[in-house]
């Protein structure tokens, strides 16, 4: 029988005692003794941790390292650089560390607790994976946390989110946020309740894939897209949207949920989601919020009426409200007398509406004509020629607004019952009159030689 080398014999001794060879760029041993590997990247300015010598217990990783006289910073943790330590119970990895590569703590299998700063931007497929049934993972910020780019399933099977020292069960993300990342809470099992704000437009690939301690979900209608398998393996038994807009999804949720969970929709957009690809796949699609009302819907807001250059123009503050008008002209009839008083006015009524929204509260006005020079004399050609300009009255809260009359003219405003209840004068060519008429209540308001019926909102 032929001699093994003495080089093989070498080999296979360290790989039955079982030790953790590295190759690395600088060995430093830090206050306590403890010995970690390095890796210079950044052209030398930065240190990578790729090793620690005992690779055991309670680990504390470096901030910054000193190493012949120059002091560096350590910004990221290098793939397989604690692979398969069985023996590491938990690690503290230092604030201004900004990358975790994939299989960084993989299989760690006594792994029970690991805090993670908000620095950190990018944590690697299966960084923590087959680690420790009953790992906690410790953050500092959680929209900070739902930025991270996740390269896969950083954490497998089972796993805990603490903020503050105290488990996350109900999480509640801040309004900060507007995009979950890929896989941010993915296998979080801790998990029983999910709010997501308004603030959120984007829920990236199995961002809450295998939470299995959920059971509902609410959607808020600001989001507008939703990666495969975002709530995926998750069993749902009830699932409200606000979306009024439903877009094509795939993948998203589990073939339990489809097949058993109900889908709660807006109202009057049950058809646009049977409609939509992925969302038509519940067998079961209710309008309302399943809890005995209907779908809780943002109101428009209520518009705003303007007259110039002979248009009237209606805003909406509501991104994408239309505005329907109602006008009236009581000038416009039939008449059997041989002399009639024109008013000239127009009664203007306006509310916004949006798919979706619930429609604003009606705004009215009042638009009128006054004479500047009312004498009739000269005119030729059966053809009257009276000079005369638009008057805006709106009332709102008891308070009276009329705008486009001129300085200095007195306006009065008196009740039904001819008591007066308010008097001004036009200052810039407007005025705003407070009075006591409440809403549904009709003033009389005196413009010049014109009377006028307004009713207050």
């Amino acid at each position: 029988m032929k001699q093994l080398s003495l080089s093989f014999l070498l080999t296979m001794f360290v790989c039955m005692v079982g030790i953790k060879a590295y190759a690395y760029d600088i060995a430093v041993e830090n206050a306590d003794g403890v010995t970690f590997y390095y890796d210079y990247i950044k052209d030398g300015t930065e240190l990578m941790v790729v090793g620690q010598k005992n690779c055991s217990g309670d680990l504390v990783i470096p901030k910054e390292v000193t190493y012949m006289n120059r002091t560096r910073k350590v910004t990221a943790i290098s793939n397989l650089a604690f692979n398969n330590c069985h023996d590491l119970i938990s690690v503290v990895i230092p604030d201004g560390l900004t990358t975790i590569y994939l299989d960084a703590f993989h299989n760690c299998r006594r792994l029970t607790s690991v805090t993670i700063p908000s620095s950190v931007t990018e944590i690697g497929n299966a960084a923590f994976s087959y680690c420790s049934d009953v790992l906690s993972v410790k953050i500092t910020d959680i929209a900070a946390w739902c930025k991270i780019k996740f390269e896969g399933s950083a954490f497998g099977g089972n796993w805990h989110l603490y903020l503050k020292d105290e488990e996350v069960k109900d999480l509640v993300i801040p309004n900060s946020v507007t995009s979950i990342a890929d896989y941010a809470f993915a296998f979080c099992k801790g998990l029983t309740s999910l709010t997501i704000p308004n603030s959120v437009t984007s829920i990236g690939e199995s961002a809450f894939k295998g939470c299995t301690g959920l059971t509902s979900l609410t959607i808020p209608n600001s989001v507008t897209s939703i990666g495969e398998h975002a709530f995926d393996d998750v069993d749902y038994f009830k699932v409200v949207s606000h979306i009024t807009n439903p877009f094509p999804i795939y993948d998203v949720f589990s073939l339990n949920t489809l097949n058993n969970a109900t889908l709660y929709v807006p109202i009057g957009t049950i058809d646009k989601y049977k409609a939509t690809k992925g969302w038509k796949n519940f067998l079961f699609i209710e309008e309302g919020t399943g809890e005995g009302g209907t779908t809780t819907l943002q109101k428009c807001e209520k518009p705003t009426i303007s007259y110039q250059n002979g248009k009237l123009a209606f805003n909406c503050e509501t991104d994408g409200a239309v505005c329907y008008s109602t006008i009236t002209d009581t000038d416009i009839r039939s008449y059997s007398d041989n002399e009639i008083q024109l008013n000239v006015t127009y009664n203007i009524s306006v509310y916004a509406t949006k798919l979706g929204y619930e429609n604003s509260e009606v705004a009215t006005a009042t638009l009128c004509w006054i004479d500047v020079e009312p004498q009739t004399e000269g005119i030729s050609n059966e053809i009257a020629q009276i000079r005369s300009k638009a008057v805006m009255i709106q009332g709102i809260d008891g308070v009276l607004n009329v705008s486009g009359i001129d300085n200095g003219l007195k306006i009065t405003v008196y009740s039904v019952s001819g008591q007066m209840v308010g008097v001004a004068r036009a200052i810039s060519n407007q005025t705003s009159i407070v009075t006591n008429l409440r809403k549904g209540e009709i003033g009389i308001v005196k413009v010049g030689d014109k009377s006028l019926k307004v009713v207050m909102q």
